[in-house]
């Protein structure tokens, strides 16, 4: 049994009916990151979550640069260092013509251990929500497992609405409700604050499956060429799984995340196949001539068969308000997958979550929006958030377009091969320590392709 898999001890429950200065719907990396930074503001901070620890996320299990900052600042990168984990030195990436681009991590930030980390979700789940815990009650903040959120409260003055708290119930089935000037949702793709902001109150749409990705992923042991505790991750734009990428990510002690994404729209078009993710792994492991000789002693880990869905940061094209989509309102802010913050290209989540758990605490204050959050500070927080990973998104939604299609796709792993300054984009956009920088600028991708 790892220190991850203990039961995480979150003290006494709080009144029925209290009232805090925070209250996060959501206790993964991007919840506990957000109640961290909020009550180490001196805010008085209700953290809820509705599974209890240890609990499983599935994902493709890299943590990247962009998310190292904040776990060192929060913490917890000690923890991470002191458990069993990988050290990712380089992305190899190919394609359907054999085509291979190994992307390298900076070797410096490497040996620094600032470069990345894989390993699995419960554990490193674990650590940011143990983390967060004693934070909280560090700083007079309570935490809830266990803990399903029945209902957003709403409160109307004059035209403006806002979220002034929650109702939920624990896993006894005792009621209670918290009220708060902010509540921010960060309970992933089918977070209740983020429906009620954009589904309830703005009647927006807060699902579209041109910018939802399904995911499938396994455990497996013993994959040949996964040996060791550092090395790459690999993603692999085969025919097999076209349009999409089959990934396999080394994350500890021998154990390999094996998996498959697609965008929804394009997986529906695959039904004439009549071929789940599921079945299209299962066919890429026994018969695809790279990959059946790397299987051929593996073993699944049985029970790790799990599927979910993956909210892409990519642009709407025409959206209702804001970008991606409205993940802000008077009384709340939605962070990470509940504000639809993905990177459509690579798939990593956990940094932006990161970078939008701090953002909200930069622009949340208590003394000025002590009678709520206001609407003004919503607006602020959208436009900060896209100004901040908007470049990014975009950037990576183009690359996304370009996989969609083999001989681009094709074209595109060819000059990566031979072109630094793609490979210095690619590392950057799954390696980078900022949310922003040069190679998101506007015309960066054109010219990368484009150029000499």
């Amino acid at each position: 049994m790892g220190a991850w898999s203990e039961k995480i001890d979150v003290g006494k429950v709080p009144e029925n009916g209290t009232n805090f200065d925070v209250i996060v719907v959501g206790g993964g990396p991007g919840g506990s990151a957000a109640a961290s930074y909020h009550s180490m503001n001196g805010q008085k901070v209700l953290l809820l979550e509705k599974e209890i620890w240890p609990r499983d996320k599935i994902c493709g299990d890299a943590v990247g640069g962009k998310s190292l900052r904040h776990v060192k600042e929060l913490g917890v990168k000690t923890m991470i260092e002191a458990t069993p984990h990988f050290r990712v030195d380089s992305i190899l990436m190919s394609s359907s013509n054999g085509t291979e681009v190994k992307i390298e991590l900076p070797k410096e930030a490497f040996e620094k251990m600032e470069a990345g980390y894989s390993l699995p979700r419960i554990q490193f789940d674990y650590m940011m929500f143990k983390r967060a815990t004693e934070i909280l009650h560090e700083n007079g903040g309570y935490v809830m497992q266990g803990f399903s959120v029945t209902g957003v409260k709403i409160e109307t003055e004059g035209s403006v609405q806002k979220i002034i708290g929650i109702d939920g119930k624990t896993k006894d089935g005792e009621l209670m409700t918290f009220s708060a000037p902010l509540t921010i949702g960060a309970g992933g793709y089918n977070c209740p604050v983020a429906k009620t902001i954009t589904e309830t109150v703005y009647e927006e749409p807060m699902r579209d499956i041109e910018h939802y990705c399904g995911a499938y992923r396994e455990y497996w042991n013993n994959v040949k060429g996964c040996e060791g505790d550092s090395g790459a991750i690999e993603i692999h734009f085969i025919d097999e799984v076209n349009p999409g990428y089959f990934w396999i990510f080394p994350v500890n002690d021998g154990t390999v995340n094996v998996g498959i994404g697609m965008v929804i729209s394009e997986q529906r078009k695959q039904v004439g196949i009549k071929k789940s993710l599921k079945k299209m792994q299962k066919d890429v492991i026994a018969n695809h001539p790279l990959f059946k000789g790397r299987f051929e002693n593996a073993n699944l880990v049985e029970g790790s068969e799990r599927g979910w869905q993956l909210p892409f940061g990519s642009p709407r094209k025409d959206a209702p308000s804001y970008q991606p989509r409205r993940s802000a309102m008077a009384g709340a802010m939605c962070i990470g997958d509940a504000a639809s913050l993905v990177d459509p290209f690579s798939g990593e989540g956990i940094g932006n979550a990161l970078v939008s758990a701090k953002l909200t605490s930069e622009i949340f204050d208590k003394n000025i929006h002590s009678d709520g959050f206001s609407e003004e500070s919503a607006n602020k927080y959208m436009k900060d958030l896209w100004d901040k990973l908007g470049p990014e998104l975009t950037n990576s939604y183009r690359l996304q377009q370009v996989i969609k299609r083999k001989w681009l796709l094709n074209w595109f792993m060819k000059k990566a091969s031979k072109k630094e300054s793609i490979r210095e984009m690619m590392t950057e956009m799954i390696a980078g320590k900022e949310a922003s920088g040069g190679v998101y600028s506007k015309w960066f991708v054109i010219k990368a392709l484009l150029l000499p």
